[in-house]
């Protein structure tokens, strides 16, 4: 999510505050577009690509919504909140088999950015009144809450900034206990891995293979990659000096690592 509250957040967060439409029941597009704070003509492009489709058409041809439209524009401008094209949006949508579980995802999202934004305006606060004392911060003290992803700019060239932003957002959402499991299971993953690669086991060998499955459910959480892209994360792990350097401080090596994941990757994946 962009740091700013963004227009299609604001229009997300007030969109189910009006009242019902003329008819009581549903809203015809120009109270849909007053309340949304987004025009006709993308209401109107948002229907032609089968993103947002009205409730009815009147024998004028004039677009009405009902409730489940609205929510549905509401989870829209949230998505477009957090930075992904329509395209990726009409595919999360598509995914969603749950309305009250989606809500609730986001909601997450909502509130993981809300504390995110609370710590960098605590940051800006302490400047403020560090200046008005005339004394100087420590200097890391000046980023808390501005903290970026080291891998983010590599993964945004390789996967796209859609990829990289649903990721993230995901991952916000976590509670503290689930963003340290996941941190667990990481090291447990690269532990096993470098215990089984000690031992001279094959990369191939069904112990390395049950590790390499747990790193892909791991990955999974993420991005779920198919067989190639799987195999040219592994690629990445040598290539990038940053992701190198990572594993062989956990004892990997990622040419084993690589060799690990082409054989899972053949044997599991499509």
């Amino acid at each position: 999510m962009k740091a700013h509250d963004s227009v299609h957040t604001r229009a997300a967060r007030t969109i189910l505050t009006a009242g019902a439409g003329a008819t009581g029941s549903d809203w015809p597009i120009s109270d849909v577009a007053r309340m949304s704070r987004v025009s006709s003509r993308t209401l109107r492009h948002y229907d032609a690509i089968g993103l947002l489709t009205p409730a009815r058409t009147d024998p004028s041809g004039h677009r009405h919504y009902g409730p489940a439209e609205l929510r549905r524009l509401q989870r829209i401008l949230l998505l477009r909140g957090l930075g992904l094209a329509l395209d990726t949006i009409a595919a999360v949508l598509a995914g969603e088999t749950d309305e009250l579980e989606a809500l609730r995802t986001q909601h997450g999202w909502l509130l993981a950015e809300r504390d995110r934004m609370a710590r960098m305006a605590a940051t800006v606060d302490s400047t403020i009144n560090a200046l008005r004392r005339g004394e100087t911060m420590n200097a890391n003290e000046l980023f808390t809450g501005f903290e970026e992803n080291p891998y983010e700019e590599e993964a945004i060239a390789r996967w796209g900034k859609d990829a990289v932003g649903r990721s993230n957002a995901k991952y916000a959402a976590l509670s503290a206990d689930a963003k340290q499991g996941m941190a667990d299971e990481s090291a447990a993953i690269n532990a096993d891995l470098a215990r089984y690669q000690r031992a001279g086991l094959a990369a191939d060998d069904d112990a390395v293979q049950t590790v390499v499955g747990r790193h892909y459910r791991w990955v999974c959480f993420h991005w779920t990659p198919n067989a190639q892209q799987y195999v040219g994360l592994g690629r990445m792990y040598i290539d990038e000096p940053r992701f190198r350097a990572a594993y062989e401080t956990a004892g990997v090596d990622t040419q084993f690592l690589l060799e690990a994941i082409t054989a899972y990757a053949a044997g599991n994946l499509a």
